[in-house]
């Protein structure tokens, strides 16, 4: 504003001169030819004035603006007067511009403030407007004592526990079935949890992927990334899956990337029974695919004993395959669905196996959800006789081992699981139980 009214001004001043004005000009007195008192000292630091508009005014008008009036050039008392209009998540942002941003936007009056304004003593017997509110808890608090940021610091701390707080009493109910949370869609919910893919590129590059979609079932969460940004595979390093939750519980959220989970600790359990550990398991099973269920069901007094023990597995039969009663249907036809921007897709014969074992106390005990397929095996050569093709899905990890029989019934088109059979980790066993099979 100072550079174009100053090339304003030297305008009119040139077309003055041009018309030829008296010499007391605009300071001189009508219907007189000199100066009013004082008039040339005025005139003299007007044109002044002009000279180093005009001036500035040639310096400005390259690309870098020189004599432009910048944040950072405001006295402290400024900056910390805007920043008090600022809520929290802004202030954070602020005070990642640089290090003086930092420094002010840690300023503890600021923070102060915003504390206890959000954590004021709820009162229904009067009321004061925010305000006189924030004043009063002000003046009992105390500022000057406390090193820079530590009401920041203090907000911050007391934000995080009043969310944890918050999650602990939602995550109390536990579904009977799963032994795992009943709501954990609405812990997500208010968490604000997300997550992001870190692809990093041998040239040291990164791609920060957000998920598309987020679905909760029973036992399970089932992220979705698609997208036509993703760089090539052959130009990958690494890739990092990490959770990102929100500093603070508002619209504007701040994400922060969290640490790897890590499992509590687990004392085991004594008991008198003599084959203690190998009885009392209770099995959760889904099948699904995009939100589509095949497969939904709960068994329950599962048992093994001592000589079902082979090669440092225990064998737990959930379903037997010469008993056709117990032989299941699956709803509808297995696929794993997938699609991008542009197209969309079904990939045959795969689906997603969530699977929850809990121990004789209600505990799980072994909880895995992952993609599996579908592989045709032989026809066996003893039990029941099928008309169709068998498949076999097998999965593994540390805690032990899953092996599934399937036939495809073709007068129905349906598969049936005609096997299913645990094998748990005995190694697993002794440390949950404290055993020594």
């Amino acid at each position: 504003m100072a550079t174009g009214r100053g090339r304003l001004l030297l305008q009119h001043w040139l077309g003055l001169q041009a018309r030829r004005l008296p010499l007391g000009g605009v300071g001189a007195a009508p219907g007189r030819g000199g100066f009013r008192k004082g008039a040339g000292v005025e005139f003299a630091a007007g044109w002044t004035m002009l000279k180093q508009d005009a001036r500035c005014g040639r310096k400005c008008e390259g690309p870098s603006a020189a004599c432009a009036v910048s944040l950072d050039g405001m006295p402290p008392e400024i900056l910390l007067k805007i920043l008090s209009y600022l809520d929290a998540v802004t202030l954070l942002c602020a005070g990642c511009v640089n290090r003086r941003f930092y420094h002010l936007a840690n300023d503890n009056f600021i923070w102060i403030r915003i504390y206890s304004t959000a954590f004021s003593p709820k009162r229904s017997s009067w009321k004061v407007n925010s305000v006189a509110k924030t004043a009063v808890s002000a003046n009992l608090l105390s500022v000057e004592d406390k090193e820079a940021g530590y009401w920041k610091k203090a907000y911050i701390t007391k934000q995080i526990a009043s969310v944890k707080a918050a999650l602990a009493q939602l995550l109390k109910p536990v579904s009977p079935y799963t032994g795992l949370p009943m709501k954990t869609k609405e812990a997500i919910r208010i968490s604000g949890l997300g997550w992001v893919i870190i692809l990093k590129e041998k040239s040291g590059r990164e791609y920060v992927m957000e998920h598309v979609e987020l679905s909760v079932n029973d036992s399970s969460v089932t992220i979705v990334w698609y997208g036509k940004a993703w760089p090539r595979l052959a130009t990958l390093s690494a890739l990092h899956l990490c959770g990102v939750t929100p500093v603070f519980m508002d619209r504007s959220r701040t994400p922060t990337r969290n640490g790897p989970y890590e499992l509590p600790p687990h004392s085991p359990r004594l008991d008198d029974t003599p084959e203690h550990g190998l009885h009392g398991y209770q099995l959760h099973v889904d099948m699904h695919s995009g939100g589509v269920f095949c497969l939904c069901s709960t068994f329950r007094d599962l048992f093994t004993k001592k000589g079902h023990i082979e090669n440092g597995y225990a064998k737990l039969i959930v379903i037997h395959f010469k008993n056709n009663t117990e032989h299941l249907p699956l709803v509808g036809k297995v696929g794993l669905s997938w699609r991008t921007d542009v197209f969309d897709g079904c990939i045959k014969s795969c689906s997603i196996v969530d699977m929850t074992l809990l121990d004789e106390y209600g505990h799980p005990f072994w909880c895995f959800s992952s993609p599996v397929c579908m592989r045709p095996s032989p026809r066996p050569s003893d039990g029941p006789h099928f008309w169709g093709q068998t498949y076999h899905v097998d999965y593994a990890d540390s805690a032990g081992r899953l092996h599934m029989e399937l036939v495809w019934i073709t007068e129905t088109e349906e598969h049936f699981i005609v096997s299913l059979v645990l094998y748990l980790s005995v190694a697993k066993i002794n440390h949950w139980f404290g055993t020594q099979y």
